[in-house]
Formats: structure tokens, sequence, C-alpha cells
């Protein structure tokens, strides 16, 4: 009977995992992921690996496997501001797949400063961390992840990146979240729109301010004031003053984040004004306070847990598999509408806004 020709002869030498994920359809990091018993496998994808082995007759060389896995089960997570709620749900994001397969996470925070940062991860790597997640810090040299991939130590860049391509990321459509909020903006009647927040440049800075300036221009709008400050709250309080005593105040203000946003409608309140009625306000991450705030912040919601688990999910494959192919998760950005834009507060487009 002629032999299937995907299916190598006894002859052939020992079945690879490479082999086992042609047959399969799979990347080889997911064969090795259902070979070590792992969750993150869907069922159907496992069973389809497993067939796969049957069918091929792959031995599971357990010795093998295991002088290859002289792990540490721990990985290390560098943010670069632990003090913004924002990273808080990204690294309980992380934890929740990490903690699932048996991972213990070092955190640690950089502080935006690149030095600190270099530390961190030299006293990861003599702890003999599997890997680390890295939101590098502002200023990073674009040769870090290559520095690593020498230290053979895993990485994975999230919500920010130094070297766009040849390495893992997981972040969010920073320039669609921008121009979404500024369709919405423009469609409410706004002309003067300014962008507030953000001192230093990064892949992060650089995709929102793109993304500002792209949808201005397509709806054939002068770029409204860009007023760089700390991501701060009492900056963003500091704002208000600063874009309500120009010549021309703009009539809403598009913020980096959410932190500024709340701090720019504590601002307002100093001044006896109201975002919403006086000053169209908006943000970005959609952090819990966004919608307790009053009133309630619209933003832009960013899934910051998400991004945390998907990060998590990328790093445990690379780990898996450090030969595999590069990977980019990029998760869409979502619109939040409240009250602080005047979309719910008629007396808002009772005003003259052009």
């Amino acid at each position: 009977m002629a032999r299937r020709p995907d299916i190598p002869s006894a002859g052939s030498g020992r079945i690879t995992l490479t082999e086992v994920a042609e047959h399969a359809g799979v990347s080889r990091s997911t064969v090795s992921l259902v070979l070590r018993g792992s969750p993150l496998v869907a069922v159907d994808t496992r069973e389809r690996v497993q067939a796969a082995m049957a069918a091929l007759g792959y031995i599971y060389n357990r010795g093998a496997a295991t002088l290859r896995a002289a792990r540490t089960q721990t990985v290390g997570l560098l943010v670069c501001e632990l003090n913004n709620p924002f990273y808080a749900e990204l690294t309980a994001g992380m934890d929740d797949v990490l903690d699932t397969e048996g991972y213990v996470a070092f955190i640690a925070n950089t502080a935006e400063q690149p030095d600190r940062q270099d530390r961190f991860l030299q006293r990861m790597r003599e702890h003999d961390v599997d890997g680390v997640i890295l939101c590098p810090a502002a200023g990073t040299p674009p040769d870090l992840p290559d520095l690593l991939d020498r230290w053979r130590l895993p990485c994975v860049q999230a919500l920010r990146f130094v070297s766009a391509e040849g390495h893992d990321y997981a972040g969010v459509d920073y320039g669609a979240g921008m121009e979404t909020v500024i369709d919405h903006l423009v469609a409410l009647g706004h002309r003067r729109i300014a962008f507030v927040g953000g001192t230093l440049d990064h892949s992060a800075y650089a995709g929102r301010h793109a993304g500002f300036t792209a949808a201005l221009r397509r709806h054939g709008l002068p770029e409204g004031p860009v007023l760089r400050c700390p991501l701060t709250r009492r900056a963003g309080a500091d704002a208000a003053e600063a874009l309500l005593d120009r010549p021309q105040p703009p009539t809403a203000a598009l913020c980096y984040n959410d932190v500024v946003a709340l701090g720019l409608m504590l601002g307002l309140e100093a001044r006896g004004l109201r975002a919403g009625r006086d000053l169209a306000v908006t943000g970005f991450d959609d952090v819990p306070e966004a919608a307790l705030s009053r009133p309630g912040l619209t933003t832009v919601a960013t899934s910051a847990r998400q991004i945390g688990q998907e990060a998590a999910r990328l790093l445990l494959r690379r780990i898996a598999d450090p030969q595999g192919p590069p990977e980019r998760i990029i998760l869409p950005s979502r619109l939040v509408v409240r009250e602080s834009c005047g979309a719910l507060t008629p007396s808002l487009h009772h005003r003259e806004l052009s």
C-alpha cells in the first residue's frame, strides 16, 4: 500500500516538532504548548496536534525536553509609570495569564529612565528569568531588543516599541483611536481642537500625534494647539488656564490619557467652568475612574487588561519557541461617549463653536 506523502517513513529518522506543526497546520510553538499541557491552546487545536502526533508516530523525548526546559518559571515585567492606573490594569492582565501557567512575575518601575531600565534588565538576567515584557522607557536605544536577543532573553515589547520590525510586540492602534475622537468632536461642531499631554517622545506619543494631525487634515482643519505637559492630574489642571487664556481658546481638548483629562476637568471646575458645557474634554485609555467622574469622561477604551494578557501569551509562545517568527498583536480601540465631550449636554451646542 502506498504511503501518504505527508507522513515521513519510518526510516527517515525521529519525527520533529516542525514536522508535527506542518502536518497539523499550526506553529511549532503551539505544538510545544500542547506537549506541556498548556491551557492557552484551544481544544480543537489541541486535538488536531494530538492527531498529527499519532498519525506521524511522534515520540516525545521527555528527558531531552527536561534538559531544554531548565527554566525558573519567572518573568520580568518592566513598566514605565506604576502610578498610572492604566498600568495597574495592564499588569493585572499579564498576571492573569502568567499565574495560570505557573509563572511568577517580578515587576519593576523604570520611571522613564533608560539607565534604571538597564540595571533592572541586567539584574533579571542575573536571576535567570525565562523572559521579559518590556514597556520601553522614553529614550531607550533602538538596538536594545537586539541586545536581549544576544543574551538569549525572550522579550515582548508592550504598548511602546523601539524597534518596529523583527521583534515581538503587543499594543493598540493609537492613531485610529485619536482619529475616532476627532471625527466625533468635528461631528459635534468643533473646529478648534487642542491636543494636551505628553513631554516625552516615544512610539505611543508619535502614534497619538499622527492620528490627531491626520484627522484634522482629513477634515480640512488646521492643527489645533498642542500643549505638551507631564502626564499628571496637576499638569492637566494647569493646562486649563493655558488653554482658556489663549486669544482664541479651543472649544475641545483631546488629552493624551485619562489622567491628564481628569486633571483638566478639575482645572475647569476651579474656574467655575464645567467639562461638556464650557469646554469639551476627552481622554484616552478608559481607566475605571473615567466612568465614575462627574461629568463622565468621554475617552478611548484601549483594553489595558487584554493587552497585558496578549503580551503574556506572546511571551510564553516565545519562551516555548525561541526561533519562531516574530509576532505583532495590535488591538483595536473603541470610543466611549460620556458627558464630558458635550454630546449629552444640549447647552453646549447652543454656543458658537466655529
